[in-house]
């Protein structure tokens, strides 16, 4: 995966946003709600994220490239993985983007990165029924093929709805991208095409359903947006803030009152953040999410709306907005 953007984006602020481990969180919050660090030194680069509702409090992570097809599941309290698991019964992973948790605990799993820039013929998900027990173990998963119906394209960002269980995609491109809903079953004996339906604006790098399936969580590098579901007619709300860097995932809490953003990289950061649209941090119309953070507003017309409390911070964006065009992936 091509990453000098990013990577620029990581050395300009490193350290700006550590977030340190959290303990079990008290006042009868679910673990991790509070933020955490990802302590796996086998997790390097954790590109997607999905809170487990059979284990409230764990959270599952992978690598967007591995030496197999593995899933973490990191538990909240202390940033320790609690359980490796292999999936069997799919091929050699090309690039794990995604991950996410449909009804009935099955766990989906986006191999949708596209190394050559939106040229792969076709790109997989894998879905295997969660492990009832967090134990190292091997999992059947069912492998499908997915094709979209414009031509393929580079994506990191996939949600499976928590009601429906249809599987949703959006492409990442610098300008913005589309939203593309699969198949309302996906189907292992032929190729699943998804099909844009709305435009995302936003060079999304990941997505989540809020647990009641009404919101829709995007983020990039530089900001976020959030989403009314409105059954799949998405309605812009609001923006999401972001800590800036390679920012490559995000999921909500099992109970729907945090937002939890993820970073690559060795001992990852994971931020939480009130839930959009609800207590002090949400807000109506195109508000801010979160405090002491960069808010921006990423959309097509490259209109970012950047605001910092520090000097440090403004430099930094400055290069960045300098270096976007120069670094632009696929």
């Amino acid at each position: 995966m091509r990453r000098p953007l990013a990577l620029v984006a990581s050395a300009l602020l490193v350290g700006a946003f550590a977030v340190p481990a959290s303990a079990a969180d008290g006042d009868g919050q679910i673990a991790g709600s509070g933020g955490f660090t990802i302590k796996d030194p086998r997790i390097t680069e954790s590109s997607g994220l999905a809170a487990s509702r059979l284990h409230p409090g764990i959270y599952w992570t992978h690598n967007d490239q591995d030496n197999g097809p593995y899933l973490y599941a990191v538990d909240g309290a202390t940033g320790e993985t609690v359980a490796r698991v292999a999936l069997s019964g799919v091929g050699t992973p090309r690039d794990v983007e995604a991950i996410s948790i449909g009804p009935d605990d099955r766990i989906y799993v986006g191999d949708i990165g596209d190394n050559l820039g939106g040229t792969w013929p076709h790109v997989w998900i894998y879905e295997l029924p969660e492990p009832k027990e967090l134990k190292d173990q091997t999992v059947k998963a069912a492998q499908y093929v997915v094709k979209y119906a414009d031509g393929a394209r580079d994506a990191e960002s996939m949600a499976v709805h928590p009601k429906t269980g249809r599987v949703y995609i959006i492409d990442k491109k610098e300008d913005g991208g589309h939203l593309y809903e699969g198949p309302a079953k996906l189907s292992t004996s032929g190729t699943n095409v998804f099909r844009p339906t709305a435009p995302v604006d936003l060079w999304a790098t990941d997505a989540a359903f809020s647990p009641d399936g009404e919101q829709l969580a995007v983020r990039g590098y530089l900001g976020g947006i959030w989403y009314a579901w409105n059954g799949g007619k998405i309605e812009r709300k609001g923006r999401i803030s972001v800590p800036l860097g390679q920012g490559e995932s995000v999921t909500y809490t099992a109970d729907g009152a945090k937002l939890l953003l993820g970073m690559e990289g060795e001992q990852s950061p994971v931020r939480a953040e009130d839930a959009p649209g609800a207590g002090s941090g949400g807000g109506g119309e195109e508000s801010s999410s979160g405090a002491g953070a960069a808010a921006s507003d990423e959309d097509g017309s490259g209109g970012d709306t950047l605001k910092f409390g520090a000097l440090g911070l403004i430099v930094a964006c400055a290069a960045l907005f300098g270096l976007r065009r120069l670094f632009r992936r696929g």
